[in-house]
Formats: structure tokens, sequence, C-alpha cells
């Protein structure tokens, strides 16, 4: 009887094979800033609003145009067929079901055409950049074909964070399974290696010279918005505006690239402020419940995104587990809605919550 979106890990762990839940679940060095990424959720406290009538209540958003039932959207994570056998299948429909948006990540083990071919759904598709910009053109306009509807491009991995569980396991992609996005291309392959097969793979491919020149150059290629997902500050908020970024995610990559940064919900609202309301922002990163949405939306986040609870639930019960995720965040989320006196998303505010940077707080004239 799964009552919680956590409960998922431990049956993740018992199903999968060590190699596999190993990748998923571990974070950078020390994994402080994986602790942190929950614990920071922990020392947010609400200031619920009472004798409001909640008999009606209105969850759903509007992200970059597009009609979603709720602000909770699908992450992109890597190689999800090793979780599941039907992989970003099953999250592709599971996420349609829910009336929600699904990224689909670079890679990913089924191509963007595949995922496409689920149905319909509104899907982003998530860049890393290659050496070869001609790949990465192809790829770009192959989403595009196959009805993608954003670009989510991860700004902060030039090289692959330390993640030592794949060191100790040499980690590589499961011999049947290809990262199907680069299938016929000649991109060298994820193999075993001394240490980290996916380390040794980013180091030969990924392009460490990406700068913010580069958004320019994807928007001669695409006329998708694109997202820069990586960023932590303010000033960085500041140049990706000016580059003409269509929104932001607050992301430290799962916590799996640079250890002691901070968590995304701490960093949140300095990159909020600086956006100036003129992007949305969005946030991932540790978000277990309904009341973890809640208090990013509170904090001025557009929406957030789920990444090991999708990966999770998918190797636990496949597209049906994913389907209670979402479920389960929903109901919580709309809870959350409920006890704090609020009726739709707009209604939520900095007032309904209090952070451990907060000044002392003067009650607001009613």
């Amino acid at each position: 009887m799964i009552t919680n979106v956590t409960e998922y890990e431990a049956i993740a762990k018992e199903k999968l094979p060590k190699m596999v839940y190993d990748y998923y679940a571990s974070g950078a060095e020390d994994q402080w800033t994986l602790k942190e990424n929950r614990n920071a959720f922990a020392r947010i406290l609400f200031r619920p609003r009472i004798l409001v009538d909640v008999s009606r209540i209105d969850l759903t958003a509007t992200i970059l145009g597009f009609n979603v039932s709720m602000p909770i959207m699908i992450a992109p994570t890597a190689m999800q067929k090793m979780a599941h056998p039907e992989g970003e299948f099953a999250t592709a429909r599971a996420a349609s079901a829910a009336g929600t948006i699904m990224t689909l990540s670079s890679w990913a083990t089924s191509s963007v055409e595949e995922v496409a071919s689920t149905g319909p759904g509104i899907r982003f598709f998530q860049l890393y950049v290659f050496k070869d910009r001609n790949v990465v053109a192809q790829l770009v306009r192959r989403a595009e074909r196959a009805g993608f509807k954003a670009i989510a491009l991860t700004v902060d991995t030039p090289i692959l964070g330390r993640r030592e569980a794949d060191i100790k396991n040499r980690f590589t992609l499961p011999a049947h399974l290809v990262l199907k996005n680069f299938e016929g291309l000649d991109l060298g392959k994820l193999d075993k290696t001394s240490d980290s097969g996916l380390a040794s793979y980013v180091a030969g491919q990924i392009d460490r010279s990406l700068n913010w020149k580069d958004i320019k150059w994807l928007q001669t290629i695409t006329s998708l918005p694109i997202l820069v997902k990586g960023v932590l500050t303010a000033e960085d908020t500041r140049i990706a505006l000016k580059a003409g970024a269509s929104g932001i995610i607050v992301s430290n990559h799962g916590a799996r690239q640079l250890d002691y940064v901070p968590a995304t919900i701490t960093a949140l609202e300095e990159v909020v402020i600086a956006a100036e309301g003129r992007i949305p922002v969005f946030l991932d990163g540790g978000v277990r419940r309904g009341t973890d949405v809640f208090k990013a939306l509170a904090l001025g986040a557009a929406g957030v995104f789920i990444g090991r609870p999708v990966l999770f639930s998918l190797a636990a019960d496949g597209e049906a587990g994913v389907r209670k995720v979402l479920q389960m965040l929903r109901d919580e989320f709309e809870l959350t809605m409920a006890l704090t006196g609020c009726r739709s998303l707009k209604e939520i505010t900095r007032d309904h919550v209090t952070t451990e940077w907060d000044r002392p707080r003067i009650t607001p004239k009613l």
C-alpha cells in the first residue's frame, strides 16, 4: 500500500541492479547537496489563512502558453529503460494522462520520434550540446518536427560531476540498450571503463566551450522557446534575460554536478527576484511532497519538475507507478492549498511561507 512518493525508492532499490539504482539515486562527492535538496524544504514553514471558502480549488496552470492540469511536470532523466522495459514510453503516457508536461532527456533510451508516437501530449526536449554542432542542430530539428514544444538547455554540465558510486560500479549502459537519439551517428559508445563509463563518454563528446553566445546560435536553428536549466544565481539570471532565454529552471542537476551548492529551493527566490517577472522561473530538485510544490510556488516558481520519483515509480510499477506519483503529488498539493486558504495558483503568495532568511516579519495590513 503506497501512501507517498518516497516509498517507491525502497521498492526500486530492491528491484533494480545495484549499478542502475546507484546511478539514479546518488549525488556528487560527499552528497551534501543531495541531502540538502530535501532538508531545505523542511526549514520552510507555512503561514496558513483560515475561514476561506475552499469548496472549489483550481490547480490549472499555463506554462509557456500551454495549459496544464497542475504546475507539477516531469524533469529529464536519462536512460529510463534501465528502470523498466517501457522506459520513456511509459513516462510519456503517464504525463499525457495526467495532463502535464514531460521533458525527454538527450540521453534517452527512446528517441524523440518514438516518444512522439505514444500519442498526444505536451513535451519538452532537454539538450546537451555536443562538440559536433551538426549533431546538435539535427537533434533540435528532429525534436521540433516530432512536436516538442520547448528546448531545456542544460548549462551546468561542461564536465560530469564526480559521482563516486558510478566510479565504484564502473557504470555503463546495459548491453541491450542504446542512447536512441544518437543511434546511427558516429558519437562513440558508452562503454565500460576503469571508472564511470558515462564520465568518459561526456569528456569525449560534450562541448566544454558552451557559453552564453550559444543561446543566440540555438535561436538561429529553432523557433522553439529555450529554457536555461541549471541557474542558481541572480547574476546568471540577468545574463539569461539579456541572452533571450524564454525561462529558467533553477536546478543543481539533482545534486549530481557540483557538491555544496545550495538546495534549489534555497536558491529559488534570488533567481525569481532577479528575473523581475519578465520570464517564468521553474524549480527542480528534491520535490517529494505536495507541500514542496506549494513552497516553491510561494517563493515565486511558476512550476516544478520531478525526476527521481518518476524513475523509482517507473522501476516499481511501470506506467501505473508514474501515474500514481503524479496523482499523489497532485492530491497533496490540492490539500495544501485548501489548508492554507488558497483556491487558485494566483492566490499562493510569499506571505503564506516563512523562511530562515526572512527578516523579522511585520504583519501585513488586511
